[in-house]
């Protein structure tokens, strides 16, 4: 399940108005809205200071993304941040024909590099300095950074976005006399965005991609590890894109993406803050129903198929060994999510856990051993470990240590005192995700956009509360085997090396 744990019990503490008039339920004052173009909006009035935090969610991330475009819904996250007709631009009539004529040229560039050993030197020489003229003519007009500009001055602030596996977001704080501004600065790059400097921007994804990881040990091998765990689901590919895919990533293929996925009937809105509910709902109708729905395609039915035996893949890179172990299993099935979540606290978190006393502590076999749920929650995932260990211990031992570890799991049941420190740590956890605005708006926003409810927060600690012992044992049996294991190492370069 998500980082992030909820208990009803606790909810009336937390959300309890700071005027301190007594209210009911969360639920009872959370007012969730469906625009006709299908749009959701969830709204929590949370008084004190008078700001408020905005989430959008759109239900598309890299699951989403057709072969050869790998990346296309990073890329677009970006390019939300270009503008629209009337942001980011100092004269858009005069704009128009120069963006016009840099889309051309960057189009014909491409189709020429795509040609390989058979494109032609001079005019791919020619076209490239004709896209960077072209490109300079239009930078006259463009106003950099605009948006982000308008909403400094108005006091905003964490306004950012971030693309996962499943979902694509944008977020940001505002005073709660600022909200009007914010809808029409969303709305309008909704309907109207301008995707200006796209050539110049997918050059700078490919940095951020030689950045986070071709030069970056842990990105490689989390890359890696990914494409041995899954041979046939999309959670094989990296969100950030394969570098073939970025370099030639048409600009129609974003702005497709863009219509098809950046829809109303595709989005959840949660806003968090001082703000009157139907102020918000109608604010938010005003500026955002014009928008029409789109058909959305249908979504990814490919189905990892089951893992036969253990693989294994080594990455050679100038760096100290490290190692990402991870077991296949469901989401949404039973209470599996919450048995792992269960799991993974007995083994990772703190210096009480497992992992930590036995394999950091008492042998000093390993510098460290984190645990986490991924790559993406929509669709069948993993359990990964991720494990550095200590000089002078090899890869090897640090392994057969943490199998050892997992195997009493299914042989020797949690103690009771050990599940009451499960359900005290989501307590705690919990209390610490929701001290903010934008801490509830995540994961709100989350949870109703995949779970397609977010009461199932509420719900998470008395889901929690019924794992048994039993339960993790026969996980542990399931899904804890050789056959059903992908072990990505990475090894230094040197011949000599130890691992």
């Amino acid at each position: 399940m998500f980082r992030f744990f909820v208990v009803s019990a606790l909810a009336a503490i937390l959300f309890a108005p700071a005027e301190g008039h007594a209210q009911s339920s969360l639920e009872g004052r959370v007012k969730e809205y469906r625009l006709k173009n299908g749009l959701h909006l969830i709204v929590l009035q949370r008084s004190g200071a008078p700001t408020f935090a905005a989430y959008i969610r759109f239900l598309v991330g890299g699951v989403d993304e057709q072969t050869g475009q790998a990346g296309v819904a990073h890329i677009l996250e970006h390019m939300l941040f270009k503008g629209s007709k009337r942001i980011g631009t100092a004269d858009w009539k005069k704009e128009e024909p120069l963006i016009a004529k840099v889309e051309k040229l960057g189009a014909a560039y491409d189709a020429e590099k795509l040609k390989g050993a058979k494109a032609d030197p001079k005019k791919l020489d020619t076209l490239k300095a004709d896209l960077q003229k072209a490109l300079d003519a239009e930078r006259k007009f463009i106003r950099g950074d605009e948006i982000s500009e308008i909403y400094q001055s108005n006091g905003g602030q964490g306004f950012n976005a971030f693309t996962a596996q499943d979902t694509t977001t944008y977020l940001i704080k505002l005073p709660a006399n600022r909200f009007e501004l914010w809808a029409w600065m969303e709305a309008d790059r909704l309907k109207e965005p301008v995707l200006r400097e796209y050539y110049a921007e997918r050059d700078v994804i490919m940095e951020e991609r030689r950045r986070s990881v071709d030069n970056s040990p842990e990105g490689t091998l989390y890359e890696n590890f990914l494409a041995a765990a899954f041979t046939a689901h999309p959670y094989q590919t990296p969100i950030i894109g394969w570098a073939s895919d970025i370099d030639y990533m048409p600009l129609g293929a974003v702005k497709s993406f863009l219509k098809t996925y950046y829809s109303p009937n595709n989005m959840v809105v949660c806003i968090v803050g001082d703000l009157d509910p139907d102020y918000v709902y109608k604010t938010v109708d005003r500026y955002f129903a014009k928008i029409p729905p789109q058909v959305i395609p249908p979504r990814v039915t490919t189905v990892e198929p089951p893992q036969i035996g253990e693989r294994r893949v080594t990455v050679r890179f100038d760096a100290k060994p490290q190692a990402i172990i991870g077991f296949h299993k469901p989401v949404r099935e039973g209470n599996i999510d919450y048995v792992f979540d269960v799991i993974d606290y007995i083994l990772t978190h703190g210096r009480t856990s497992r992992f930590y006393k036995s394999l950091v502590l008492e042998q000093g076999i390993a510098a460290s051993v984190s645990g986490w749920e991924g790559p993406g929650r929509r669709y069948p995932n993993l359990y990964m470990l991720q494990a550095v260990p200590r000089e002078p211990h090899t890869l090897a031992e640090m392994e057969t240590a943490i199998y050892a570890e997992m195997d009493r799991l299914k042989t020797v049941p949690l103690t009771k005192e050990e599940l009451e420190k499960v359900i005290n740590n989501v307590e705690a956890g919990y209390l610490r995700g929701l001290q903010s605005n934008s801490g509830i708006a995540h994961y709100m926003s989350e949870y109703a956009v995949i779970e397609g409810d977010w009461r199932e927060m509420v719900r998470y600690v008395d889901n929690i509360r019924k794992v048994t012992p039993e339960d993790v044992m026969a996980a542990a049996n399931k899904y804890f085997t050789p056959e059903n294991r992908t072990v990505a190492t990475l090894a230094p370069l040197k011949k000599d090396a130890a691992q």
